[in-house]
């Protein structure tokens, strides 16, 4: 009797080491599945972002608005110091800003979920000899794809002129293409016009989004037109501007002498005043960039020259746009730093993107990364 009843005590005590054991590896599972659902592991939380070719930090910002507190920049590279002053005035990140990309070694560049590059429009000296991958270098995409090659981001957006498609008869886009698809990303891309979504400029660009083979969509629905539709008067100056901003009698006059003469040649020709109730061209930094947006503003009130000028401050009140014109021409919020000359701004708002699109394509991206997301967390909580 006493043999059974030790028997049966220590079988009791290893029944309830065993359901303790349980107990205990249930709870793990459960903990697991718990932080799975709450998705509290930041590391996986958060999307990190490389902005190449960043320029003002017009695409980051893009995407900065669309995930808001989802997404963190850790690497920049832009070779232009006065962009970089503006990026940084704007940006404040703790990162050193890396020049030239070309010079940069791919794994000197921290591991990313999306790279972000607007790279220049270049020909490629080998279009159409068929090399793949070989065929970008010497341009500044072939740093963008040495770049995807080692690190696989899960997504690549890129931003161009709408006239990529037909640059160089077509060979530089499929190049491109070619390249992405060779390194295992599924590549979608559209014109879309900035006067869609939500600012007066009539400019149209290529947007080209690529994810990585293994997560990519069968497709990628970019975003619609908005219903915000905007017009020039919606984004001048609240207050006078100075007469720095107003073309000079001398100009004005020989900006019409030429526009008659161009005209009667059968040319366009740069100089346009433009309807307070119509679009803005598309800004540009070269050329008569500035002189293809003016507009008529008479709250001036002040006709001294505040610059040097050929002969008086015009009296047609016939000025450029200033640069935060510029910068909501874009998009960019009036919280946003213009810190360096004029000049310097023009340039920098003609070179850069129109955040408002930028931020509508991310948007569409975060809901896929989302979903793909969230898949695996299922397959995760299967197994």
């Amino acid at each position: 009797m006493d043999i059974i009843d030790k028997t049966g005590f220590k079988v009791l005590k290893i029944l309830k080491l065993l359901y303790l054991i349980i107990l205990i590896k249930y709870m793990n599972n459960l903990v697991i599945i718990l932080r799975t659902l709450l998705n509290t592991n930041e590391d996986e939380k958060m999307y990190k972002s490389i902005d190449l070719f960043a320029g003002i930090g017009g695409i980051r910002l893009g995407f900065d608005q669309a995930f808001k507190n989802d997404i963190k920049t850790v690497f920049i590279s832009e070779w232009d110091e006065k962009a970089m002053e503006t990026y940084k005035a704007n940006f404040g990140d703790n990162i050193d800003v890396v020049g030239d990309i070309t010079e940069i070694d791919e794994k000197d560049i921290p591991s990313h979920d999306i790279l972000l590059a607007g790279f220049p429009c270049q020909a490629f000296s080998l279009a159409g000899h068929k090399k793949g991958f070989e065929d970008a270098r010497g341009t500044l995409f072939f740093d963008v794809a040495r770049i995807i090659k080692y690190h696989r981001p899960k997504v690549v957006f890129c931003e161009n002129v709408k006239n990529l498609v037909n640059h160089d008869r077509g060979r530089t886009f499929q190049i491109i293409r070619n390249i992405l698809e060779e390194l295992s990303y599924a590549v979608f891309y559209q014109v879309l016009n900035s006067k869609d979504f939500g600012v007066p400029q009539n400019r149209e660009r290529i947007y080209i989004v690529a994810f990585r083979n293994d997560i990519a969509p069968s497709d990628f629905v970019f975003p619609q037109k908005t219903d915000d539709t905007k017009v020039i008067k919606d984004i001048v100056e609240e207050n006078e501007v100075s007469s720095k901003y107003y073309l000079s009698t001398a100009y004005l006059t020989s900006l019409k002498r030429h526009k008659v003469r161009h005209i009667s040649k059968g040319n366009g020709f740069g100089y346009e005043v433009r309807e307070a109730t119509s679009v803005a061209g598309a800004i540009v930094c070269g050329g008569m960039g500035r002189e293809r947006n003016l507009i008529i503003d008479e709250r001036l009130t002040d006709f001294t020259p505040v610059t040097h000028i050929k002969g008086e401050v015009n009296r047609e009140y016939i000025r450029k746009m200033t640069p935060r014109e510029w910068a909501r021409l874009q998009g960019f919020p009036d919280e946003f730093k213009l810190p360096v000359a004029d000049t310097h701004l023009y340039k920098q708002f003609g070179n850069s993107v129109t955040v408002p699109v930028i931020r509508a394509i991310a948007e569409q991206i975060k809901l896929y990364l989302e979903k793909v997301n969230a898949e695996t967390k299922k397959k995760r909580i299967i197994i």
